[in-house]
């Protein structure tokens, strides 16, 4: 696990020195401790005469497989091709017999050196043969050109900047900022973006003129020229009807596999284990594997209502782990300006506090982790599921039956203080009833929805934003599931939006602040594919999911858990904004500096401030986004 950056150029004024490389590289330490590394070259196209090319590759190593011949920039035998690349190559070694068959030749025992040599066989389609998590920059000195990939499911990030004459690259936003001449202008689109998810979506970044590489995706550079490839697009449409016992079978059989292969490395590697279903199972099929206990990791809080870790003693116990726990107070104040720093650009998911305290805790013990994650999208785990099921039931009751069951009666509903309330759940549910699915849904997910963001931009914000809906990101989803029932649609539309850009981008970040690695086995391609074809009705029975997940691992989770509600990992944010934050959330979202910037109508933060601590309303998550967008705009604008 690494950090890479980089960029390449054909215009010698947008050339990149050494030491600006080098500052470039350093940024990304926290990613990879144990080594670094950079290469600069320029060459001249000899097909087209005076035409120079320049590259600069720097990277930054956590070192997993092959400790002491592993270094990057790494090139191929006559140095016409180099790779700087963050992540893990779990099929390197069927890969490198394969390719030392046809003839090539190789110094090292790290999964980076099949990269260059693939790509000499395949070209910039290399990246259909991978299993793995990664961000690779391949520097082919032949053809003057650049390629950067990303994996299927979006586990490693990569982002980018297009300018005439060069292109810039690296793991992170912070590492690309460090060339001083670069421009801090907020994308309004994309800050309306991330107040309806709590994150700014791929390709878009908080920054205009900043991208992120899309998964599943690469891009060359060449002849001054960038185009972006999908390679990985399965059929989501396509239901595979077979029976329950060949799907428990072959899930067995994959997962287990994909366990296996996530076992490869030269340092202590552990689990994280949540006490959930999808960790205990994990967990479970780590140590079938291994001859020793492994090692597993959870981490509690004193409010019992986020507290999960008497069911990860109970995983721990049941599986056989040499279980670690950690009890600590989040710290709100202390933790906040880490976040900012950390995750570049804002980001409102709570959960990546815990996220964020449970890799530092791990990191004392460990350097590898197998989590969990990607079973809910993939197996209907997730509360709103049954929303989604429950929606469609009364889509096809007669209208009249509607009418009397629904009427106008849920808006005499009085409004509830909790986020999760049974209630508020309600209200939400029938006032979404009647729109279409896509907005539906963004209707029930939206931090702030359509009318909420109306009341909160100022007017000249509002004429500053295109004409683009934010519902567009959702749409182009739906769209590659029309044909699938609701909550297999849902569900295979967060594993293309929620669990790449909110879920893998909390988990990176918070993990290689840590200098830990974090492997998803749930997330092995050949899982996804059998999950993306699987009927619905083996995932969820009546409101209930992960049906088939419970039956094939059977024998991997205590009764307990079988049986128990879904908790979500978070934290107390209501309970902080009354007390622990309520002063920094004063100082801070109604200082004049935020109230005259020009985004927010003054009026409406000091309305969502005051309901919140008065108790009459649930404002956590906006406000928790809204604070954390005036601290990342004064981190790194106003700098």
């Amino acid at each position: 696990m690494c950090g890479i950056t980089g960029a390449v150029w054909n215009e010698a004024r947008r050339a990149i020195g050494r030491e600006t490389l080098l500052r470039m590289t350093s940024a990304l330490r926290h990613r990879g401790p144990d080594d670094e590394g950079g290469h600069l070259e320029e060459i001249r196209l000899s097909r087209a005469e005076g035409t120079t090319v320049g590259v600069a590759l720097g990277h930054r190593r956590l070192s997993i497989i092959d400790l002491g011949g592993g270094h990057q920039p790494m090139p191929n035998e006559d140095e016409s091709v180099w790779v700087v690349f963050n992540g893990e190559i779990y099929n390197f070694a069927s890969l490198r017999r394969r390719l030392e068959g046809g003839g090539h030749r190789f110094r090292s025992h790290s999964d980076t050196e099949v990269l260059v040599h693939l790509y000499e066989e395949m070209g910039p389609e290399f990246v259909t043969a991978l299993n793995g998590m990664f961000a690779i920059a391949i520097w082919d000195a032949r053809h003057g050109r650049l390629v950067l990939a990303r994996d299927r499911l979006g586990q490693k990030p990569l982002v980018y900047r297009r300018e005439p004459g060069r292109l810039l690259f690296a793991s992170e936003l912070k590492s690309l900022l460090e060339l001083p001449d670069l421009p801090r202008e907020v994308d309004p689109q994309a800050l309306d973006l991330y107040l309806t998810y709590q994150y700014v979506p791929h390709p878009h970044t908080i920054y205009k003129g900043f991208s992120k590489l899309p998964p599943g995706h690469f891009g060359v550079w060449e002849n001054g020229q960038w185009a972006v490839h999908r390679y990985w697009s399965p059929d989501f449409n396509r239901q595979v009807d077979r029976p329950a016992e060949q799907y428990r079978e072959a899930l067995r059989e994959t997962l287990t596999s994909a366990v296996r292969l996530r076992l490869q490395s030269e340092v202590p590697l552990g689990a994280f284990l949540s006490g959930g279903v999808d960790s205990t199972i994990i967990v479970g099929l780590m140590q079938q594997a291994v001859r020793q206990p492994v090692k597993t990791f959870s981490i509690g809080f004193p409010i019992a209502e986020y507290d999960e870790t008497s069911f990860a003693r109970q995983a721990a116990s049941h599986l056989g782990t040499e279980h670690h726990e950690f009890r600590v107070e989040p710290e709100a104040l202390e933790i906040l300006p880490q976040l900012v720093w950390q995750y570049d650009e804002p980001f409102a998911d709570s959960s990546a506090i815990p996220t964020w305290y449970v890799s530092q805790q791990t990191r004392q013990h460990v350097t590898v982790a197998l989590t969990g994650d990607a079973g809910d999208e993939l197996f209907a785990g997730y509360p709103r599921y049954r929303a989604v099921r429950l929606a469609h039931w009364i889509d096809h009751l007669p209208l009249a039956a509607k009418r009397v069951l629904f009427g106008r009666w849920w808006q005499r509903l009085p409004a509830s203080p909790r986020q999760k309330s049974f209630r508020r759940r309600l209200k939400r549910l029938v006032s979404a009833l009647a729109m279409p699915p896509a907005r539906r849904y963004l209707e029930w997910i939206a931090i702030f929805n359509e009318s909420r963001r109306a009341e909160l931009y100022e007017e000249e914000f509002v004429r500053r934003l295109d004409d683009r809906d934010p519902l567009e990101f959702l749409n182009a989803a739906f769209a590659a599931v029309r044909d699938r029932d609701p909550v297999s649609q849902v569900s295979l539309v967060d594993l293309m939006t929620y669990l790449p850009c909110d879920l893998m981008t909390k988990v990176d970040i918070a993990s290689m602040a840590h200098s830990l690695e974090c492997r998803q086995p749930f997330l092995d391609y050949r899982v996804v594919e059998l999950g993306i074809g699987m009927p619905v009705a083996l995932k969820m029975r009546g409101l209930r999911g992960k049906r088939i997940l419970m039956e094939t691992f059977a024998d991997l989770i205590p009764p307990d858990i079988r049986r128990r509600q879904k908790m979500g990992f978070g934290v107390p944010l209501d309970h902080w904004f009354r007390h622990e934050l309520r002063e920094l959330t004063h100082d801070v979202l109604l200082a004049p500096e935020t109230l005259q910037r020009g985004y927010f109508r003054p009026e409406s933060l000091r309305r969502l401030v005051q309901e919140h601590v008065e108790g009459r309303f649930d404002h956590s998550y906006r406000l928790w986004a809204l604070l954390f967008f005036e601290l990342w705009h004064r981190r790194w604008i106003d700098r």
